[in-house]
């Protein structure tokens, strides 16, 4: 493996066909792990799913499909679109129910001769035999393949349980009833249990049917954000409207939009005005008015008018795919706690088998040849009472749907790691520009001298001198006088000042714009009640910009950047919840305090740089806390990586998102402390699953090999335990999908 480090490597993520347990999981990772090529292999046995990471110079994926197919799975590796793949997985869950029914339907008659008849009709051994034959053979085949290509790679998994299970006793049976004399003539009865065969496959047939439907709804959220992706596009090309596929509509397309229909791909509105709601991505159910120049997003609906828009971003370029590709690889990915579980599953069967002889061999040589029906039928029951499925499912089951219920709620989890983490966050850092405050500066307050003349045209000069600077405060003030409807004039002179500001000549007369440090530099006059009222403005933590002729101040204006609405809310949610909360920035210290002080953080440090932030969270990490980082720039990338959890605002930059570990879609502080309660909730419901997995296997392993027996007199029947093995993977399934109700708000 070493060598592939210095190689160019792929991921991608595969669906596999096939799996029945944990074990077979366990086997398809081993055996693609021992691929050349192949650096690592993770599989998800909930989502039925394969994540490789591979060397495409020295395999491929024809390669790994190979290798899956000789243990007897499937990978998809072509191209296969969502409705191909959700068609088959239709047609392979119709076929499992078709089955399920005919073997209760045949298994049913069986039961009633084997219970209640076996020694009334001289028929009823062959009638039983018979029946039993489309059963084991039609609708158990899938086992009985399973298990023999496992056994031509020495492997073993829940396949190899039931078929030697249903085997071995379907065999002695057919056995008793063809050649009844061989124990006769030993004084012994010919004991048959073909309805304890029928039955074990009926029941588990069951329970994976029951079992493939929960997981399909686990996987709702996934549907749900695929379905956002509308399936038909009508486009403008060479003049001519066409109604195309999505996927076929390419860069630079023009695409029309009526109202009520979704949004097809990301791209620039080129004409006409409407509403769009964007809830999907944002999370705030207010429409967002859109007109030419604007952006809008895949997936979001178009409310009022009718537009045209030039396609930017197609297919799986589009903010949309991004979030499901994100969703997917999250539920694909493993809990720490979950690489435990699969060394436990991956040895799980062989020492079941293990178990299974050992059982026989007691029963044998303690009790005799009188008790090899005994021996026979607890054999049969740890076989069948073992299967590691209900462990297999416990962990990814709750990813799946913990994941999915974050993605519902705009809170996007990029893997299973972070998910698990995040309940142990003591310490969270935020923030300042962007996190706690919208991150928009705007102007506030505008105060004029009082003895301006021709003030209109002090304004456009003003403005003009602004509209050229790239400064973002003088952005602000840009934005404030476009939305005034103001105009523009010719300057004759413009200039950038380093550290104080701008200046600019209009008519034969020098201009102003900066700050303090600029109107004393070139000896301006400040008047009084200017000075007076940016000291209020500065108290208040505003930046004050003057405006000022060659001689005197002629107006101050104030910018601020506001504090989020729901800012204060959210951080007190965290404190409530007893987290330490920590405000980072590079603003200055006076800002820093007043902002501090309106959201009810007492922890701040100012005049920070991208460093320096990352040494505060080494310091706190140091002391024992768990830190999340919340932020939304290049400049956070560094301690967003340093972080035990790193969260992103949406809204951010893409390096804050793609470093980020949770990306919150709504720019709303309350999501931090939802995200904290899903990893919480998430988290409990995995101890739950493996608490019950593995107590009942610790529990019902030793019963069915038969420890109550010389006490009690009671032996588990093989068919109580097929439904005892169906009822634990079911219940592990169900408990995890009653994450989908969790209250997070």
């Amino acid at each position: 493996m070493a060598e592939l480090k210095d190689k160019k490597l792929t991921r991608a993520s595969f669906p596999v066909e096939g799996m029945t347990c944990a074990s077979c999981a366990s086997s398809i990772e081993s055996m693609l792990k021992a691929t050349d090529g192949v650096n690592e292999a993770n599989v998800n046995f909930a989502a039925k799913t394969v994540q490789v990471t591979y060397a495409p110079d020295v395999t491929s994926p024809a390669k790994l499909k190979d290798t899956v197919q000789e243990i007897g799975f499937e990978l998809l590796v072509e191209d296969t679109t969502q409705d191909e793949l959700e068609e088959r997985q239709a047609k392979a869950l119709a076929d499992l129910k078709r089955k399920t029914i005919g073997a209760i339907i045949l298994a049913a008659p069986v039961f009633v001769l084997g219970m209640f008849f076996h020694d009334t009709f001289t028929w009823g051994n062959w009638a039983m035999f018979i029946l039993t034959i489309p059963v084991l053979f039609w609708a158990g085949q899938r086992f009985f393949v399973g298990a023999w290509a496992q056994a031509k790679h020495f492997r073993a998994n829940m396949d190899t349980l039931v078929a030697l299970s249903t085997g071995i006793a379907f065999i002695f049976s057919a056995f008793n009833t063809i050649y009844p004399e061989f124990f006769l003539s030993r004084g012994l009865m010919p004991h048959v249990y073909f309805e304890a065969v029928a039955v074990i496959i009926a029941f588990i047939l069951l329970g994976k049917y029951l079992e493939e439907s929960a997981k399909n709804r686990s996987s709702a959220a996934i549907k749900k954000l695929m379905g956002m992706q509308p399936k038909t596009v009508r486009i403008l090309r060479g003049g001519t409207e066409l109604e195309i596929k999505t996927e076929e509509v390419r860069i630079g397309d023009t695409v029309l939009l009526l109202p009520g229909e979704r949004v097809p791909v990301d791209g620039e509105v080129i004409a006409g005005s409407t509403y769009v709601n964007e809830s999907m991505l944002s999370g705030e159910p207010l429409p967002v008015q859109k007109q030419a120049g604007d952006t809008v997003y895949a997936g979001t609906i178009n409310q009022k008018g009718s537009v045209q828009l030039t396609a930017q971003k197609t297919g799986g370029q589009t903010m949309l795919a991004h979030i499901i590709k994100l969703v997917q690889e999250a539920q694909g990915s493993k809990a720490p706690v979950q690489k435990l579980v699969d060394k436990i599953a991956g040895i799980f069967v062989p020492i079941v088998l293990g178990i299974a002889i050992l059982t026989f061999a007691a029963w044998i040589i303690l009790g005799g040849e009188a008790y090899l029906t005994e021996a026979l039928l607890s054999t049969i029951s740890v076989l069948v009472i073992a299967c590691p499925c209900a462990l297999g499912l416990a962990t990814p089951t709750a990813i799946m749907v913990g994941v999915g219920r974050g993605a519902e709620q705009g809170i996007l989890i990029k893997d299973a790691e972070s998910l698990e983490r995040a309940q142990h966050v003591n310490a969270v850092i935020l923030d300042k520009t962007g996190t706690i405050t919208l991150g928009k500066p705007t102007v506030t307050d505008v105060i004029w001298a009082e003895n301006v003349a021709e003030k209109q045209q002090a304004e456009q000069i003003f403005y003009s001198m602004e509209s050229q600077s790239e400064h973002p405060i003088a952005q602000a003030i840009y934005t404030y006088y476009k939305e005034q409807g103001q105009t523009t004039l010719q300057l004759n002179y413009f200039s950038s000042l380093t550290g104080q500001g701008i200046e600019a000549d209009f008519d034969g007369t020098r201009y102003y714009a900066g700050n303090e440090k600029l109107l004393q530099e070139h000896k301006v006059i400040l008047p009084e009640h200017l000075k007076m009222a940016a000291m209020q403005l500065q108290e208040e933590a505003k930046t004050v910009i003057y405006f000022a002729d060659a001689t005197q101040a002629l107006a101050v204006f104030a910018v601020s950047d506001p504090i989020k609405p729901t800012a204060a809310e959210g951080i007190k949610a965290m404190l409530d919840a007893g987290i330490e909360l920590y405000m980072l920035t590079g603003d200055n210290k006076q800002t820093a305090a007043a902002v501090s002080k309106q959201v009810g953080i007492t922890n701040y440090k100012a005049e920070l740089l991208p460093s320096d932030k990352g040494e505060f969270i080494k310091q706190l990490q140091q002391e024992g806390k768990i830190v999340a980082m919340v932020g939304d720039g290049i400049n956070d990338a560094q301690a967003l990586a340093l972080a035990d959890v790193s969260i992103a605002m949406g809204h951010g930059t893409d390096v804050a998102m793609d470093v980020a570990g949770i990306t919150l879609m709504r720019s709303d502080l309350k999501q931090i402390a939802n995200a904290i309660k899903l990893s919480k909730a998430t988290v409990k419901t995995i101890r739950q699953n493996l608490f019950w997995a593995f107590f009942y296997n610790v529990i019902c392993i030793p019963i069915a090999a038969g420890v109550l027996f010389p006490f009690t007199g009671f032996l588990l029947n093989p068919m109580i335990a097929g439904a005892a093995m169906a009822l634990s993977s079911v219940s592990v399934v169900s408990n995890s999908l009653r994450l989908k109700a969790k209250k997070l708000d």
